[in-house]
């Protein structure tokens, strides 16, 4: 008996198997869907949208943006993973995705999705008013260990790319901030302008706008080097302080998805990655453009979640 039943479930399952080949092989016949974990305005949001604009060009169905704020990113990568694994669904995901896991916030990690490509990469900064009293960064380090936890300095959330950086920061310089957590980069930006806080940890390519517009001024980038885009911008290492911490972002689907839909993305992926139109938007905001397959696009994640681990030990980040 079991064997007939066996039997009579095969063919449902052929079928099936056979739709799913199907349905892949005609990817994609309708609309997709990249989903933006943070909200409207941020450096990720602006890689989204110009990577929607631009893969129209590749793709015979339009691309439209989503953004799921919340979480430190969880609530749109996990409603990603959440969807039916076929291609439909694409998440914009960035740095946090290496965070999360550490501070045991969510059940998910980089292993859970197929990395696509990436597509930027930025140092961290921090950026104050125009008119802020602190002329430079050591003004500013200086203030918060005369007055421990009163410089209030904005992040993108609890956990994220920013509170990391922001941490890293404060426990180099041996100064102590009140963090103040926001749903992006944005938010936080506009609490800056309305004298909510007094810094904010970003990219400078989130504060571009602001900053060339005479609103907000670059106190020091966290890399290496000093961010092209502002050149006259120290690095903290330039000041004496080893915080090297950067943002990335690019794209992912759900780890099921069909190898013929993977495919397809991978392809769209790299040809608007390659055409300048997506270049110069990138460059227009000021943000870093980035390529690296989907291979190496897990190399990073994988080498990023190690390395924050770490550090969200190390300072007992929670």
């Amino acid at each position: 008996m079991c064997r007939r039943r066996l039997l009579a479930f095969a063919p449902a399952a052929a079928c099936a198997a056979l739709a799913r080949g199907a349905a892949a092989q005609s990817f994609p016949s309708r609309t997709i869907e990249v989903v933006v974990p943070v909200a409207p305005g941020g450096g990720t949001d602006i890689v989204a949208r110009a990577f929607a604009e631009v893969a129209r060009k590749y793709l015979p169905q339009p691309v439209v943006v989503l953004n799921r704020p919340g979480a430190s990113g969880a609530i749109g990568m996990q409603e990603v993973l959440n969807a039916r694994p076929d291609g439909y669904k694409v998440g914009l995901v960035y740095s946090d995705l290496a965070i999360l896991p550490g501070l045991k916030r969510v059940r998910f990690s980089s292993d859970d999705f197929h990395m696509i490509a990436l597509l930027n990469a930025d140092p961290g900064a921090v950026v104050v008013p125009a008119d802020s009293p602190w002329a430079s960064i050591e003004d500013m380090i200086a203030e918060a260990k005369r007055r421990p936890g009163t410089v209030k300095l904005g992040n993108s959330g609890p956990g994220s790319i920013w509170h990391m950086a922001a941490a890293a920061m404060e426990d180099k310089v041996g100064a102590e901030f009140l963090h103040v957590p926001f749903t992006g980069s944005a938010p936080g930006l506009a609490a800056l302008m309305g004298r909510h806080v007094d810094a904010v940890a970003t990219s400078p390519g989130e504060a571009s706008a602001y900053v060339q517009g005479g609103r907000m001024r670059l106190l020091a980038v966290m890399a290496g080097q000093r961010d092209a885009g502002f050149p006259d911008v120290p690095t903290l290492q330039e000041r004496g302080f080893d915080v090297s911490v950067g943002v990335w972002r690019g794209l992912a689907v759900h780890r099921a998805t069909p190898a013929p839909v993977v495919a397809v993305l991978t392809d769209a992926a790299r040809r608007t990655a390659e055409d300048p139109a997506f270049r110069e938007a990138l460059a227009r905001a000021s943000l870093t453009f980035a390529y690296a397959d989907g291979e190496a696009f897990r190399a990073l994640a994988d080498q990023d979640r190690d390395v924050f681990g770490r550090l969200i030990e190390r300072l007992r980040i929670e």
